[in-house]
């Protein structure tokens, strides 16, 4: 076993969940890293398209949108289109709320049904991703049960997928579910690698690991990058929650081995913020801050 290179053991682990056939990376993956806010973090008066606007001129490259939201399609394609700021993915917004794995048929139908607009709408705004967090494990609901119901509840919506040529993003959350990167390799590769991915959240794993670790495994199947910051100490002095309360930079995501990794991976494409928004000033300084990680990249 001390013979084993960490390349070997790697190769092993994909091999053993049955995923080296489907390594290849998406065409539709973008070729240089891109810089992204979720549209909720723009904290600024005026309209939709002001805001695209706004986060054009600080450098942003694109945008993130929930879905199914309150806005007219029609407003939001004059948002994009007026200000050249594209819509790369959509964030399915009722995935908390209604769970693929809930015990009730009826929530998980309503939570499919949110699935397949948030799906619809990408296709309207030119998307490329949906990002999913495919299921909530705590008491009511078991682990086997969960990973059953959210994998039968996502089968449904691959056909649209397919059809729209939309990847479904699986977030990495604290919801108790897919638990370490192993695991989550072999719950995508046993749908479709080809329509379901990682959307990978840095700052979600530094509680209880390192992120660098979970690139290394997830491999290609990453398919976006969320970008948050996590400070042990203050969780370990202030509370679980309070970790997130650092700046990038500041807490303990270990950048320079994150890049290295995705590096490793050969990984290219969005990154987008999910921290403390504000207005211009505040957007201003997070394009710098994201600006000094991807400076770690190799060209």
């Amino acid at each position: 076993m001390s013979s084993l290179s960490r390349r070997d053991f790697l190769a092993a682990s994909s091999a053993g969940i049955g995923a080296l056939p489907h390594l290849t990376a998406p065409t539709f993956r973008a070729s240089t890293n891109k810089k992204a806010v979720k549209l909720g973090m723009v904290r600024t008066k005026g309209t939709l398209t002001e805001k695209f606007q706004l986060l054009k001129r600080l450098g942003y490259d694109g945008v993130e949108l929930d879905s199914p939201n309150g806005f007219k399609t029609e407003d939001v394609l004059a948002a994009r289109d007026a200000s050249g700021l594209p819509i790369h993915g959509v964030v399915n917004s009722v995935h908390w709320g209604k769970p693929l794995s809930h015990p009730d048929s009826k929530v998980r139908e309503a939570g499919v049904e949110g699935l397949r607009t948030a799906l619809r709408d990408a296709k309207a705004y030119g998307a490329s991703t949906v990002l999913l967090v495919p299921a909530v494990v705590n008491k009511n609901v078991a682990y086997f049960d969960a990973y059953i119901r959210s994998q039968a509840e996502i089968r449904k919506v691959l056909p649209l997928a397919r059809e729209f040529g939309i990847q479904i993003a699986l977030e990495n959350v604290w919801n108790q579910f897919l638990l370490s990167p192993l695991e989550a390799a072999r719950y995508i590769d046993e749908l479709d690698p080809e329509f379901v991915g990682a959307y990978f959240d840095v700052g979600n794993v530094v509680n209880t690991g390192w992120p660098e670790h979970w690139i290394d495994v997830l491999g290609p199947r990453i398919l976006k990058i969320d970008v948050k910051e996590f400070s042990r100490k203050k969780r370990n002095d202030e509370g679980l929650w309070k970790g997130f309360g650092v700046e990038l930079h500041e807490g303990d995501c270990d950048w320079p081995a994150v890049m290295a990794a995705l590096d490793r991976v050969k990984f290219r494409g969005w990154f987008t913020l999910e921290v403390r928004g504000g207005g211009e000033e505040r957007l201003t300084r997070l394009a710098k801050d994201v600006d000094r990680i991807f400076a770690l990249a190799k060209d």
